[in-house]
């Protein structure tokens, strides 16, 4: 079974540690990382079964506007992301983040 990946892109880092906060808290999701963009921009990844990513990526972009000067600059959720994707962008749960499993 494909687990889903949901990720928000912000600009500034403070507004990326509030929206990953709140989508770990939010649903059952566990996440994998996040990478610096440059020019300031920030993603996060979360990953789980599609309906806990929703509303993980929802409870994120709402927490960011709680955050002076936070601004979203892209989300998205892939359901089914090939499993190709996994041995070539950062989306793969590594040893560090496995105790924090949900599933």
């Amino acid at each position: 079974m494909s687990i889903a990946v949901g990720m928000i892109e912000t600009i500034g880092f403070p507004a990326i540690v509030e929206a990953a906060d709140s989508m770990v808290k939010a649903a059952r999701v566990t996440l994998v990382g996040y990478e610096k963009i440059g020019s300031g921009r920030v993603t996060v990844i979360v990953r789980g079964d599609v309906s806990e990513v929703q509303a993980s990526v929802a409870a994120g972009l709402e927490s960011i506007k709680r955050v002076n000067g936070g601004q979203v600059t892209s989300h998205h959720i892939i359901a089914r992301p090939h499993e190709n994707l996994e041995y070539v962008l950062p989306i793969r749960y590594t040893d560090a983040v496995e105790q924090f499993r949900s599933y």
